[in-house]
């Protein structure tokens, strides 16, 4: 499993009226630290003819984070075969974990908008 992690100081912008993060800014999180992951990942790529849809999103929230908090996010590439690519979060306070979540990602030809299959150099992308 090869880990990808960034650490974010929550800011004012991310804490809603219970002042806590609210929970579509932990999806903003998950959407930012796919796309550096990806970025990192297929930056040997020479033609990149596809894209990255979601498909869907599975969230456990088991704690807070408020301002100011440091969180760390987590996140590496699961089952990946036929159209669909699993990824995996997770986003810790110090040792405490507040969200646990995976989402289904689909490759798309980035042309047509049409499911691709992932091929092998896909698959050699994602999981090195």
């Amino acid at each position: 499993m090869n880990v990808f992690e960034q650490k974010h100081i929550v800011t004012h912008n991310e804490i809603d009226e219970y002042n806590h993060v609210n929970n579509v800014v932990y999806v903003q999180w998950m959407q930012n630290i796919s796309d550096a992951h990806w970025k990192i990942l297929s930056k040997k790529a020479i033609n990149i003819d596809y894209v990255w849809f979601v498909i869907r999103h599975e969230v456990d929230y088991k704690n807070q984070a408020i301002l100011g908090d440091e969180v760390t996010l987590r996140t590496w590439v699961g089952k990946t075969e036929g159209i669909k690519s699993v990824r995996h979060f997770e986003m810790y306070k110090d040792e405490t974990l507040l969200v646990k979540s995976q989402t289904t990602f689909c490759l798309l030809d980035a042309t047509t908008k049409k499911p691709k299959r992932i091929t092998k150099e896909i698959t050699n992308l994602l999981l090195p």
